[in-house]
């Protein structure tokens, strides 16, 4: 007969792990809950290899609710990770992202400030003497404006967050173990049993598919289809032998970034449309190199022409990761699998899995457990918006 649990989490990182914690304290659920991952090191997962950040100059206001929800989350996390005597601390620092614009992106950037406000994000929408005022450093006069997140924006440690999410799950009673779910054996629109790797058959009453990297390949184990892949993305180190006080986060108007790092930076950017995307496999390390040609040829022209002191940087060690991208619309897809009453999806964070964590955990416990959402409404991240063709337009994808 095969083991039984009421809830099987596959996948384990600081998104399964929410859900997982999140699950234990609801007040209706006294179930058992089994987390697996295949690599209980989590050493190629996103939450340990990303930059860990966090803001709410979002575009669509669902992503701005989720992001205040976390904020709110990490300041409290010490209380509500508590183990014992043991109070997790992630480190935060609330710096605040600044997005730069010129004359071509300030409408967007002003409509986009207009609903944040609205949403209650603490944000200022900064023209160039206000901008130079505050960060001296910073070369402003081919910038129109810019959006600076005055609180509730900033960075903390991932890894730590992933530990404390995972420890206080564990308290609570949840079962982690090494385990890798290949199959899923549906019957009357519903999971009823999970098959692993090794052989391994565990019966489940509800399935949740936080499976990271490995996401799409469990969501067609089950018949469904989402447009999700793992792509690479790197992340520099670099140190600055001129000051740079009081630093943000700083995205530039060409999409390069940079950030306080200990005693100096780590920065990046995305691949600009048209130019090639690697993939990121767990299994393959030639996918994991870093390219450092991007660092050469585009990071550090980027900020140096927007930080004039980053011309004498010296660059330090780099990092790849997965960014798990929802290819459709760069958006999450949050809640029930089509076709299952009993299958949760919890994929393609396209780099804001980190920060959506609190949110997304405490709303997938609450579709287990009371049959909606009760705190945030996650709907509009659903499947079904991918089945219709209707994408969730997000504007400001870093």
């Amino acid at each position: 007969m095969a083991e039984a649990f009421d809830v099987v989490i596959a996948g384990g990182a600081a998104m399964g792990s929410s859900v997982a914690y999140h699950l234990l304290q609801e007040p209706g659920f006294s179930g058992r809950v089994l987390v697996l991952d295949r690599d209980p090191t989590y050493r190629r997962s996103a939450s340990a290899l990303s930059a860990a950040s966090i803001r709410q100059q979002f575009s669509t206001a669902v992503n701005i609710r989720i992001s205040l929800h976390g904020i709110t989350f990490l300041r409290d996390i010490a209380d509500r990770l508590a183990v014992g005597s043991e109070r997790p601390d992630v480190g935060l620092r609330e710096a605040g992202y600044l997005y730069c614009a010129t004359a071509a992106g300030a409408g967007i950037l002003a409509e986009n400030h207009a609903l944040q406000q609205a949403e209650g994000a603490d944000l200022l929408l900064m023209g160039p003497e206000a901008l130079a005022a505050r960060f001296p450093w910073l070369r402003t006069d081919d910038l129109a404006c810019a959006t600076w997140g005055r609180s509730g924006e900033g960075w903390f440690d991932g890894w730590s967050l992933l530990q404390a999410l995972r420890a206080r799950a564990r308290a609570l009673g949840a079962e982690y173990r090494a385990g890798e779910v290949v199959g899923v054996e549906p019957e009357g629109g519903r999971v009823t049993a999970v098959r692993l790797r090794d052989g391994a058959r565990v019966a489940c009453g509800a399935l949740v598919n936080c499976a990271g990297s490995g996401g799409p390949a469990l969501a067609r184990a089950a018949g469904i289809d989402i447009p999700v892949r793992a792509k690479r993305r790197y992340v520099f180190t670099f140190t600055c032998p001129e000051p740079i006080p009081d630093a943000p986060l700083v995205i530039d108007t060409g999409g390069a970034w940079f950030r306080p790092e200990g005693p100096g930076f780590i920065g990046s950017i995305s691949p600009a449309p048209g130019e090639p995307d690697p993939d990121w496999d767990d299994d393959d390390p030639a996918t994991q190199e870093v390219d450092w040609p991007v660092f050469e040829e585009r990071v550090w022209p980027a900020l140096a022409h927007r930080v004039p002191a980053f011309e004498a940087i010296r660059p330090g060690r780099a990092w790849a990761g997965p960014y798990d991208m929802c290819l459709f619309d760069h958006n999450a897809i949050v809640g029930p699998a089509p076709g299952f009453e009993n299958l949760y999806l919890c994929n393609g964070f396209s780099g804001h899995g980190l920060q959506q964590a609190p949110a997304v955990g405490r709303g997938i416990a609450e579709l287990i457990v009371r049959g909606r959402y009760a705190t945030l409404d996650l709907s509009e991240l659903r499947y079904e918006r991918i089945a219709a063709q209707r994408p969730l337009l997000e504007r400001n994808v870093i």
